[in-house]
């Protein structure tokens, strides 16, 4: 049976994360979202002491452990609270802090969580300890990941790998570049791979950095590959193209990152309720939860619909995580909790922007940063858009081809 407070095991665990979002990520927040594409030196630190407690079995990564289904495998029927909830329970606490300095931490990348959920043992040790980034988005292939035209030609003992990858997450400052990529154009989707990429490799050039709206001490990267030579052991999972198993391998990505990325939208948007209702409290708008809301002032009313919100997203992202953790097919929660909470921290940070007055909207506070920031949690990880068709797909028991 699912119970959704946070276990006794991880209570320590997520303290030290608060601590951490409190002491280092809040403080440096506004100093890294003005200079755009300084890279926070400060996280080096911050990385070592995660691999530490990685590696002491202590603590969990930023997202960087993902879940492998064998790993919750259990014949004994007991619930299990595993890598994947302890892991949206600490960045949650993070992103509280800072979504941009979260995603910049150095092995901690989405492309780490990639290799953890579909990497064979072996590629698992001898990728231990990169920092990878995950490359899938291409100029005309956004939320269709299933349309990716960068190829994959087999040459020997090689893959050759040929085209451009855009919106690729630490894609300048990462050690590799975990890049999807066809076999075969003519098998469809089924023929999608991912291959682990240096970036020494040659033929693999960062072509820019991105100016963006938020997440701004993240780097965001364009990537061409040209003849790009790549070992056919960087290859992640089995290079066998098996038509009824589809796009088996990218979803089962996304159904451990989605969960990560709703996490981020979660602490970011209570970052702004916190905030928001200190403000209000110096104002004199006082909340009280036993009144019904049409009997409290506007902005005390508009707040507790917020919360519920909040609390919604909140909900969902765990349940998305324990079911992952408990060996449960999980693409419907994923999507769900992906999409509600990207949705409600868009409406929660921008509102209250509005409750906030000049407060809100100039940078004497850090509202403003936490709306902008919010937008990208809605968008990357597949749109909301996409996250709706899925979560409709799921629901009605229709295939992509029937449901377009």
């Amino acid at each position: 049976m699912i119970n959704l407070e946070v276990p006794r095991k991880f209570r320590t665990f997520v303290n030290q994360a608060h601590q951490v979002a409190a002491e280092m990520l809040r403080p440096n927040s506004r100093r890294y979202d003005l200079a755009e594409h300084e890279y926070p030196k400060e996280l080096d630190l911050l990385a070592a002491l995660v691999d530490g407690l990685g590696a002491s079995g202590t603590g969990s990564g930023a997202g960087a452990s993902g879940v492998r289904r064998t790993d919750a495998d259990d014949d004994s029927g007991r619930v299990k609270n595993g890598s994947n909830l302890s892991s949206v329970l600490s960045i949650m606490e993070m992103c509280w802090g800072d979504v941009g300095l979260l995603l910049s931490m150095p092995r901690q990348g989405l492309g780490n969580s990639a290799i953890a959920s579909v990497a064979s043992d072996e590629q698992l040790r001898r990728f231990d300890g990169v920092w990878a980034a995950m490359a899938i988005t291409e100029p005309g292939c956004g939320s269709d990941s299933a349309n990716i035209q960068t190829t994959a030609r087999r040459d020997g003992d090689h893959y050759v790998l040929d085209g451009e990858k855009i919106f690729v997450t630490a894609g300048a400052r990462c050690d590799a570049v975990v890049v999807w990529a066809t076999v075969d154009k003519s098998l469809g989707r089924a023929a999608i791979k991912p291959f682990v990429v240096p970036k020494e490799t040659p033929g693999l050039t960062v072509e820019r950095v991105e100016h963006k709206l938020g997440i701004r001490s993240s780097d965001t990267a364009t990537i061409r590959l040209t003849n790009c030579r790549v070992p056919a052991e960087n290859l992640l999972g089995s290079p066998e193209v098996d038509p009824d198993k589809g796009f088996a391998g990218v979803m089962q990505t996304f159904d451990n990152t989605r969960p990560l990325v709703a996490a981020m939208a979660v602490g970011c948007a209570r970052a702004s309720l916190e905030l928001t209702r200190e403000l209000l409290a110096e104002a004199g708008v006082e909340i009280d939860y036993d009144r019904p809301t049409h009997l409290q002032p506007a902005a005390a009313a508009t707040f507790v619909e917020l919360e519920a919100d909040w609390e919604a997203a909140y909900l969902l992202t765990l349940q998305a995580a324990w079911m992952a953790d408990n060996a449960r097919p999980n693409s419907l929660q994923a999507s769900m909790a992906k999409a509600k909470a990207g949705r409600a921290a868009n409406d929660i940070t921008l509102r209250c922007v509005e409750l906030a007055g000049s407060l809100g909207y100039s940078e004497h506070e850090l509202l403003e940063k936490w709306a902008r920031d919010s937008k990208i949690l809605d968008i990357f990880e597949g749109t909301q858009q996409i996250q709706q068709l899925i979560v409709a797909r799921r629901l009605l028991g229709k295939t992509s081809a029937e449901l377009k």
